[in-house]
């Protein structure tokens, strides 16, 4: 940390001799916004442990749903098959 801002000092000190004091803040205060600004969308973005959980309860509530819905409609299929069964073996017996 001390090194970098060693570094900036002297930066800052060779940019001043060449554009001026007025320039060379100015770009400083600019690359210092345009970080700032870069790091405050990147956190937007980043996942808290609160969206985790939220989206682990929500994804488990569905896949519950889902399942019942399989359940049922197997149910369903499973006794559509055992009356088109019925009706094909009481078709045999009549004849």
């Amino acid at each position: 940390m001390y090194l970098e801002a060693k570094e900036t000092a002297r930066l800052y000190k060779l940019l001043t001799e060449k554009l001026g004091s007025d320039t060379t803040e100015a770009m400083f205060k600019y690359i210092d916004n345009k970080t700032e600004r870069s790091v405050e969308a990147t956190i937007k973005t980043l996942a808290t442990k609160d969206d985790i959980a939220k989206v682990k309860y929500d994804l488990s509530k569905e896949i519950g749903e889902s399942k019942a819905d399989s359940i049922k409609w197997m149910f369903i299929f499973g006794v559509g098959q055992v009356g088109a069964t019925l009706a094909i073996v009481f078709l045999f017996l009549k004849k």
